[in-house]
Order: structure tokens, then C-alpha cells, then sequence
């Protein structure tokens, strides 16, 4: 008997998956960035939920579901620092519609604080994590998955100023 219901569920499992995207989140990008030796500054990462999938946000509502969060892993000589969640919006579902779930759907953005240390080297530097997120579609979760992250941070020396053309001299016209 339990060979058979093994059978069954090892023919059925691929069904399932068939029917359910590989990855429910997509990495969309980040914006430019640029950091001065020895400050910070904040990155904006960009992500898109597939259409018909929703993710518990970075605060659910409940201790029971699991939370969007974001890991960076930056090279020597960066940090980072405080991670920002954008507020899920309150939806109700067809499995329970007396509650609501505080989630991601479409487009959404976390923003990091990154910076270099006095001593880092300025010039081009990749930036890797991953989020991890539980998607749900209206009928069913899935279990946790994780989505690459990857972003270039440039490290200047100094913080570029905007050109002022007011002339320092009043004798220059």
C-alpha cells in the first residue's frame, strides 16, 4: 500500500509543478548608485511579482507566514546597512475572506543603504543577494523561494557637485 500511494504521489508531483511557475518574482534592477569613500548611500531594487501571484510582504500579519526579506552580500570594503520595505497593501482572499493579508503584488521596491569604507578602492563594484519570498496565487502557497540579486555600486572620492556657474570673482563677468 505504501508503495502504491508513493507511486501515485511521485506521478502526481510533476503535475502539480507543471501547473505552477518556476519563479514567482523577478529581479527588475536597481537604480544607479554611487557612494563616497566613507559614506552612504541608498540603492533602490526593483522587483515584479507574476501576474495571478501575490508574496507575504517583509511585515505579514501573522507569525505563521513567512516574511519577504532581503540578504546583500557585498564585497570587502562595502557594507550594508539598513534594508527599507515598502508597506504591503491589505488584501482579502477567496480561501478566507474574512481576513486580510498584508502582501506584495506587482511591481515592488526595497531600498538598501550601502557604504564604503574610508580605505576601499574607488572604481566599479557587484553587489550579490538574493530575496526570499513566499508566493501565493488566490487558491494555494507555495513553498519559499529565493530570486538573485545583482548590482553594480560605484565608489568615488569625492561627492559630485552640481556645476555652479555663479562666478567666485565679482570681477568676473
Amino acid at each position: 500500500m505504501k508503495r502504491i500511494l508513493f507511486v501515485l504521489i511521485a506521478i502526481a508531483l510533476p503535475l502539480f509543478a507543471a501547473d505552477s511557475p518556476r519563479t514567482y518574482v523577478s529581479f527588475e534592477g536597481a537604480s544607479p548608485s554611487t557612494v563616497t569613500l566613507g559614506k552612504s548611500a541608498e540603492v533602490e531594487l526593483h522587483f515584479k511579482v507574476k501576474e495571478g501571484f501575490h508574496v507575504n510582504s517583509n511585515q505579514p500579519k501573522s507569525e505563521l507566514l513567512i516574511p519577504t526579506t532581503l540578504k546583500l552580500e557585498p564585497p570587502t570594503d562595502l557594507a550594508a546597512g539598513s534594508i527599507t520595505y515598502p508597506p504591503g497593501k491589505d488584501l482579502s482572499f477567496p480561501f478566507d475572506p474574512s481576513e486580510k493579508l498584508n502582501v506584495y503584488s506587482d511591481d515592488f521596491t526595497v531600498t538598501a543603504k550601502m557604504s564604503a569604507t574610508k580605505t576601499a578602492s574607488p572604481g566599479n563594484f557587484t553587489v550579490h543577494g538574493q530575496l526570499r519570498y513566499q508566493a501565493c496565487s488566490d487558491n494555494a502557497c507555495y513553498p519559499p523561494k529565493s530570486v538573485p540579486v545583482q548590482f553594480d555600486l560605484q565608489v568615488v572620492n569625492h561627492a559630485k557637485r552640481a556645476h555652479d556657474t555663479t562666478p567666485q570673482n565679482p570681477h568676473i563677468k
